[in-house]
């Protein structure tokens, strides 16, 4: 259950696991707390919070939707002011290999800015879900580069081809799966309302 990412090293693993500790407290939540509220155990949420294990995606989608953040608004408070110009090469990646899926930052969200872009890549037969809207609201435009994805939106299922585009307000579970038998990539806009 370990993610890996392709961004600073521990310094950011130790960053995130500091403002997901800060996240709870500002809350005045326990660990217990925070445990009942995400579904997490409170063992999982201890070592993530003490930085000995990485979240993968579905784990810190859980934890976003909880504290009412998409997961880029997360991983910025974690980051550096990003510049205006945000070159391929300096572009955040998460991988997350058990369900296969890759997420670069495209362009990370920044102060001020609702939108942001990202682009995902998901292997034939992959699927990755969110339990919930991190924020409720949010608009997401979904346009596939190559192949197909299964993108579920309140309990509909959309194939969204190659060239397609599929928009719409989330408000509660998603989930994006690719039927195959090519990997898909898509590009995501995130609309914060």
């Amino acid at each position: 259950m370990r993610g890996t990412r392709e961004m600073d090293s521990g310094s950011v693993d130790a960053r995130l696991a500091a403002r997901l500790g800060a996240l709870r407290t500002e809350r005045g939540w326990s660990l217990e707390e925070l445990a009942r509220r995400s579904g997490v155990s409170r063992s999982t949420l201890s070592r993530l919070e003490r930085a000995e294990l990485s979240p993968t995606t579905a784990l810190l989608g859980t934890l976003c939707a909880v504290y009412g953040r998409t997961m880029s608004r997360l991983l910025l408070e974690v980051e550096a002011e990003p510049p205006r110009l945000v070159p391929a090469a300096r572009q955040p990646v998460r991988r997350d290999e058990a369900p296969g899926f890759v997420r670069r930052s495209v362009s990370p969200p920044h102060a001020g800015l609702r939108a942001e872009v990202v682009e995902g890549t998901l292997r034939p037969g992959a699927a990755i879900a969110y339990e919930k809207a991190p924020v409720p609201g949010t608009e997401q435009h979904v346009w596939v580069l190559e192949g197909a994805v299964e993108i579920t939106v309140e309990g509909t299922v959309h194939t969204v081809r190659r060239g397609d585009c599929l928009r719409f307000r989330l408000y509660g579970p998603s989930r994006f799966r690719c039927p195959g038998p090519e990997p898909v990539r898509y590009a995501l806009m995130i609309v914060l309302p």
